[in-house]
């Protein structure tokens, strides 16, 4: 089996931060959503991936390299328009040959892994097999509709009114037979090539479509406060190590990773948090929920339930919560003082904020 990662959308919700980086790249502790995505991959035992790229294919390439850093091997797509799920199915068809695949969005985090699934598929072998997750509000999202048994009957793109609350959430299993259907659809209103009418052709054809709940944790990371809620559910597997340098005045309170590089100075670190290499922390309090990225300066500051990512700047600003803070961005003192602040800063960015 080989995978098709999806990761050329433009990321219009993260804005300002999808300006200058790809979504995917999102450090999510310390770790970018689509590194995350190609670990859960290798997990299935799957070694070979084609990712999906557009305009932001030289830093996707230059973060991951062939993927032999992730015991991966990468080939790289690239799609010169978003025209749909359906048409990166197209595009790549010389790479996936006639293999089965399983098709995962580059911005979805699923931390419990979906082995179980990918088990079930290379057991039954249907020609596609979608990962539902129960959701609140159906009517946000693709919708399967399944008989007894567990077989699609139909897909429905946000209905107004659900008969299901199974969403669909960006992970398909596929045999080569999905190549016929994407051949046979014509694109949809909005002008592309949709994947669910792909699976709806295999359904109408009356090819075995079947559906699997995934029970765990998921995330669309697509907008500020889904990368922040993802981040503090990573951090709770966290594994307390200090590679860095930790002062005599400092205090480590859970488990805390300080990086190799990194420097606490006179300052308390509740955790779960992470401390990236290179990093300087003095005289702040850090945590909890809290990743900083690589080369980030934070003093006399109080900072938690946030991320900051590489190169970030953060000084005499006390009260920050929830806050996503871009590279290289730097927040400091104004002139008048307010209690609590919550930030979503893009990168290259100064703020004044009140002491």
């Amino acid at each position: 089996m080989k995978a098709l990662v999806l990761s050329g959308g433009s990321g219009t919700r993260l804005r300002p931060f999808s300006y200058s980086m790809p979504k995917q790249l999102i450090p999510i502790a310390n770790k970018p959503v689509l590194e995350h995505v190609l670990e859960n991959i290798r997990d299935l035992g799957v070694t070979e991936v084609g990712i999906i790229v557009g305009d932001r294919a030289a830093q996707i390439s230059a973060a991951l390299g062939d993927g032999s850093r992730l015991g991966l091997r990468l080939t790289y797509i690239p799609q010169e328009q978003p025209l749909g799920l359906a048409h990166c199915v197209t595009i790549a068809r010389e790479f996936l040959g006639d293999d089965d695949f399983v098709m995962y969005l580059g911005d979805n985090m699923l931390p419990d892994g979906v082995k179980e699934i990918a088990r079930e598929f290379a057991q039954n072998r249907p020609a596609a097999q979608i990962v539902v997750h129960k959701v609140a509000d159906p009517r946000a999202f693709g919708v399967a509709e399944l008989d007894t048994e567990g077989r699609v009957e139909r897909l429905v793109e946000k209905p107004e009114q659900p008969i299901s609350d199974l969403a669909l959430i960006g992970v398909y299993f596929f045999t080569p037979a999905i190549h016929e259907a994407v051949g046979a659809i014509a694109p949809s209103a909005r002008g592309e090539l949709e994947i669910t009418d792909a699976i709806q052709w295999l359904v109408a054809s009356a090819a075995e479509v079947t559906a699997s709940v995934y029970d765990g944790y998921w995330k669309d990371t697509g907008r500020a406060d889904d990368v922040l809620d993802c981040n503090r559910k990573l951090l709770e597997g966290l594994v307390h190590s200090v590679r860095g340098e930790v002062d005599e005045d400092s205090v480590l309170i859970g488990p805390v990773v300080v990086e190799e590089g990194a420097r606490v100075t006179g300052s308390r670190i509740v955790g779960p948090a992470v401390i990236g290499a290179g990093s300087l922390v003095e005289y702040s309090h850090i945590g909890p929920n809290t990743s900083i990225g690589r080369n980030c300066v934070l003093s006399h500051t109080h900072l938690d339930s946030s991320i900051a990512l590489d190169g970030a700047t953060v000084t005499e600003v006390r009260g920050l919560h929830g806050s996503l803070i871009g590279r290289m961005a730097s927040i400091g003192p104004a002139d008048v003082g307010t209690a609590h602040h919550r930030l979503v800063v893009g990168d290259h960015t100064r703020i004044e904020v009140a002491a």
